[in-house]
């Protein structure tokens, strides 16, 4: 068959449902070869959007996101993506065009070396240079990039290679699983445990996987064992259940910082170096159990004392098994803790001045959600907010990237999420800098019939920037710019807008969107003036409990 038919045939093999993005003249042959394909073709308006929402497809599902572009600044504009995925630890291929490398007749024209610029950023890379090459390519690209810890891979087709002619076939998908800790590990772990005073769990972000969920909640709830989470360990364990302690969306010094300094144990879920540190480590201090898929990469502040590597779910859910509650557990400081945290996560959430406060907009939003409905963060200020105050009840309820943290990857997120449940109520929460920056991808999903909710903060400037520069010191500089009209801009699109005029008129708005079909946009305008008072102030000035 032809290299093209083949690799589409591959792909399917691996169990491939969509492919995600702009294709180019050096992909024409692999288009005819996926118009008879059952893997259904998104079109995205830019490539960069196309790569975050593969991205998204494989951090909800577990299984490869696929994205495609051509050449030149087609694939270029993939790198952002890449460093997403990659950092993110969601699987993903991309698959690039280029121009024949047998011959060439337009000599360096848009040819860049694309497989040594994705070098750094992925974790395999390859130019296919025989069709019959194509099988075990892409089942290697594919184990590759869903092995722990999961990120991108890559690979180019040339036009001239797409055309050939192969004897080979596809292979078929292999089943995989994961190795498991050893028993004489998992027993170490217990005895600490339950050696311990005032053991803490912390879940992070690589603890976000299918079936950890489960396992966690059946260790908490046979344990009673208090817990917190990072920014991307956010909803892997519900967040209403009575021993939750909230999330560590700063690296030090917030309420919930006061819980982890009298933690003589913590039994760390998942820990990913890519998030910042949710504590510091120091010599002589708290001991740490790392629970992982791998070791633990030992650096200034974190250097465990045990390692429990193999399946998170299966460690988690053989400690369960055999633990007990101990007596001389002591909660109560905990407990303390707790009721501190949500009495400050609470302040400010019924305040209705407008411009709207970020706890007033994050109480409102969390009202309007359901429990399954999902959040797209976007990246500013407000991401620290939402991730301190908004509770998640089930596992990638709220998506956020504290990895690259990078800026307009939220509108595609959000549409990948949709994708994957479109029964369920799904919105994207951008700044208004991070929105334009992917804003062309509103056609995409009025075109594709979604019920997609759009929710801007306008602040008319890049506010986290514009609010670290003054905590600094600087004058206020280069930061502020205008903006479209939001709501006509929707509108241009098929889409529907809305502008916030009134903090009342918000949960109505927000309902009112939600239940709806179409894509709306809901422009809210924000004011940013309590970071400087919350998130610096009042914890320079906090003392922890007794």
């Amino acid at each position: 068959m032809k290299a093209s038919d083949l690799f589409v045939r591959s792909l399917e093999d691996e169990g491939v449902e969509y492919i995600f993005g702009i294709p180019g003249e050096e992909n024409l042959d692999f288009l005819e070869s996926l118009r008879e394909s059952k893997i259904k073709l998104i079109l995205t308006r830019h490539e960069q959007a196309a790569g975050f929402i593969a991205a998204t497809y494989g951090r909800l599902t577990g299984k490869v996101g696929v994205c495609l572009s051509t050449l030149g600044p087609g694939v270029t504009n993939f790198v952002t993506s890449a460093a997403y995925a990659q950092l993110g630890a969601m699987p993903i291929l991309m698959i690039s065009g280029q121009k024949p490398i047998k011959k060439s007749k337009q000599g360096q024209f848009q040819i860049i070396d694309v497989v040594e610029m994705m070098r750094p950023l992925t974790k395999f890379t390859k130019q296919i240079v025989h069709g019959n090459n194509i099988p075990v390519l892409v089942h290697e690209a594919m184990r590759i990039a869903r092995e722990e810890r999961p990120g991108a891979v890559h690979l180019e087709l040339p036009e001239d290679i797409a055309e050939e002619e192969c004897d080979t076939q596809p292979y078929k998908s292999a089943l995989f699983r994961r190795p498991h800790a050893d028993e004489q590990t998992i027993d170490k772990a217990c005895e600490m445990i339950q050696q311990a005073k005032m053991p803490l769990i912390l879940i992070g972000a690589g603890a976000n996987r299918n079936r950890t969920s489960g396992a966690l909640k059946k260790l908490i709830d046979k344990t009673g064992l208090y817990f917190f989470n990072t920014q991307m360990g956010k909803g892997v364990v519900d967040e209403k259940l009575p021993t939750f302690l909230g999330t560590a969306a700063l690296s030090s010094g917030d309420y919930l910082h006061c819980a982890i300094d009298r933690a003589d144990l913590i039994i760390n879920v998942g820990h990913d170096v890519i998030e910042k540190p949710p504590f510091f480590m120091s010599p002589g201090g708290v001991k740490v159990i790392h629970v992982n898929y791998f070791s633990a990469k030992v650096d200034e502040v974190y250097f465990p004392q045990l390692s429990v590597v193999g399946d998170i779910a299966d460690s988690i859910d053989r400690l369960a098994n055999k633990i007990e509650p101990c007596k001389n557990w002591d909660h109560a400081y905990f407990q303390r803790v707790k009721e501190e945290v949500e009495v400050h996560v609470k302040t400010g959430s019924d305040d209705n001045r407008f411009p709207i406060i970020p706890q007033h907009l994050v109480s409102e939003i969390r009202k309007a959600m359901p429990d399954d409905g999902i959040i797209a963060l976007d990246n500013g200020v407000y991401k620290i907010w939402f991730a301190r105050n908004y509770k998640a009840y089930q596992p990638n309820t709220v998506l956020l990237d504290n990895a690259l943290a990078t800026m307009g990857a939220g509108l595609p997120s959000a549409m990948g999420a949709k994708i994957i449940h479109p029964d369920r109520k799904v919105m994207a929460i951008c700044g208004d800098g991070g929105f334009m920056m992917n804003s062309q991808e509103l056609e995409t999903a009025v075109r594709l019939k979604m019920n997609l909710v759009v929710t801007i903060l306008r602040d008319d400037a890049y506010g986290m920037i514009k609010w670290k520069q003054a905590g600094m010191g600087f004058q206020n500089f280069g930061l502020d710019y205008g903006n479209p009209d939001f709501v006509e801009y929707a509108k241009s699109y098929g889409a529907s807008g809305h502008r916030v005029k009134s903090s009342d008129q918000l949960p109505l708005l927000l309902k009112e969107c939600l239940d709806a079909s179409g894509v709306h946009l809901i422009e809210v305008p924000v004011d940013y003036s309590e970071n400087e008072k919350v998130l610096i102030s009042e914890l320079e000035s906090k003392i922890c409990i007794l």
